[in-house]
């Protein structure tokens, strides 16, 4: 499955697999083939950034 590109719900979805499937972003992004970065700053451009500790974008 493709990741979502609209901003929130790709929130939604990423936040959800973090939660459900996947100890870190790191492990979510080499199991998807997904670019950190370029996740990363989407989120960021609707003000959510990754919390190691949470392992959740808040």
């Amino acid at each position: 499955m493709d990741m979502p590109q609209d901003p929130i719900m790709l929130l939604s979805y990423v936040n959800t697999q973090l939660r459900d499937n996947y100890a870190s972003l790191d492990e979510l992004c080499a199991a998807l083939g997904a670019d950190r970065a370029a996740l990363e700053q989407k989120l960021a451009a609707v003000d959510y950034e990754y919390d190691a500790a949470r392992n959740a974008f808040v």
